[in-house]
C-alpha cells in the first residue's frame, strides 16, 4: 500500500468511527441514560458481569444456563433492568451464546467495532450503554437477525409475555 492509499485508508477509518460514534449517540438517545462510575459499577457487578458490560468483554460459549432457559418471560440489562427480549424472541442459534431474533422497541443501540480486524455490528443496552453482544444477519424469519447476547449480563424473569 502507498503513502497516498495509507492516507486515504486512515482518513476512511477515522470518518467511520466518527460517524459511528453519532450514530450510536443517536441510537441511546431513545431512553433516559444511567450514567455510573467504574467504581459504581463494580459495586453492583460482578467481575465477570463487568468484565462484558462495561469492558465490552465475551462470555466462555455454551457456559450460560440462559441458553436452555425454555420459560415464558423477559430478558433484562443486569446493569439497569431495561427490557431487551421476550422468550417469544429468543431462539437456539447453536452457537453457544442465548440468541435472539428481535428485541423490544428502542431497547438496544448498535456500533460497529473493529476488534477483529473486519468490522463488527455491536449493540449495547438503550438505557445505560452497556454492552450486551453482536447482531448478525443470519438469524431466522421473519427478521434474518441475530442478536448473540452474553447471558451474563441478562436477567431472565418468568413472566407473562404479551
Amino acid at each position: 500500500m502507498n503513502f497516498n492509499n495509507r492516507r486515504i485508508f486512515i482518513k476512511l477509518l477515522i470518518s467511520l468511527l466518527i460517524l459511528n460514534n453519532i450514530i450510536l449517540k443517536k441510537d441511546l438517545s431513545a431512553k433516559e441514560k444511567i450514567k455510573r462510575t467504574k467504581d459504581e459499577w463494580k459495586k453492583i457487578l460482578t467481575e465477570q458481569q463487568y468484565y462484558v458490560l462495561i469492558n465490552e468483554g465475551t462470555e466462555v460459549p455454551f457456559s450460560s444456563s440462559l441458553n436452555n432457559e425454555k420459560r415464558e418471560g423477559n430478558f433484562y440489562c443486569v446493569g439497569c433492568n431495561n427490557k431487551l427480549f421476550s422468550s417469544k424472541m429468543k431462539y437456539d442459534s447453536g452457537t453457544g451464546w442465548p440468541s435472539f431474533f428481535e428485541t423490544y422497541k428502542n431497547a438496544v443501540g448498535t456500533k460497529i467495532d473493529f476488534k477483529l480486524i473486519y468490522p463488527r455490528t455491536e449493540y449495547h443496552c438503550s438505557k445505560c450503554g452497556g454492552h450486551h453482544g453482536h447482531l448478525f444477519d443470519d438469524g431466522p424469519e421473519p427478521t434474518k437477525k441475530r442478536y448473540c447476547n452474553n447471558g451474563v449480563v441478562l436477567k431472565f424473569i418468568a413472566e407473562k409475555v404479551s
